[in-house]
């Protein structure tokens, strides 16, 4: 069975994650490092937390995670996660891991921040990680930043918060979701058997 490696770098929600992605068939590792490379079949990067503190934490294995996206290695970011695959963010100083061009900015409109509880996923551009996914589909959300990607091509689905934004990102074996897929009940349980079988291929 393929195994997943959970990157913990200083986040909450690394559990409920790891059971969600063993619950779609994956064996799943929690680790602080990447050192085997050659035996890492996916990686996950988790979030609920802060930009400047995630950033400097994954400092020492940026280039090993470049490494891993650079030989087809199947990557999935969540929230804070996702927001870490761009150069940098509004939350505080630190660089991303800079795999897209952008940066991460604040929630701007007249709605309550953080944005908290289920919203909606307009489909933007189809992928394999979406299949089954119907337009329109609810996912839980807790964040109150969101990346402001360069290359638009990468953008998979938007969501309505008083301001359209990037919820998720698909690009070659790359993902990153602005959502919680392991706390969104069925839907998100589908993302993550999608990404399962991404990975199993």
């Amino acid at each position: 069975m393929p195994e997943l490696v959970i990157l913990d770098y200083g986040v909450g929600n690394l559990f409920s994650l790891k059971n969600a992605l063993e619950e779609v068939g994956l064996t799943v590792r929690i680790s602080e490092s990447i050192k085997q490379l050659n035996k890492i079949d996916a990686i996950a990067l988790p979030g609920v937390g802060h930009f400047t503190a995630a950033a400097r934490k994954l400092e020492s294995i940026t280039q090993s995670i470049s490494t891993i996206v650079d030989n087809g290695i199947p990557l999935l970011g969540i929230c804070l996660g996702l927001q870490l695959l761009f150069q940098e963010s509004d939350e505080g100083p630190g660089r991303g891991l800079g795999i897209f061009r952008g940066k991460n900015v604040r929630l701007s409109g007249s709605l309550k921040v953080p944005h908290m509880g289920w919203n909606t996923l307009k489909i933007v551009k189809q992928n394999e990680i979406l299949k089954g996914i119907i337009d329109n589909s609810f996912v839980y959300f807790v964040h109150s930043l969101y990346p402001i990607p360069v290359e638009k091509e990468i953008v998979a689905t938007k969501t309505e918060y008083g301001e359209t934004f990037t919820s998720m990102i698909a690009y070659k074996n790359v993902f990153g979701t602005q959502f919680h897929p392991e706390k969104s009940g069925p839907i998100g349980l589908k993302i993550l058997s999608n990404f399962a079988k991404i990975v199993k291929r």
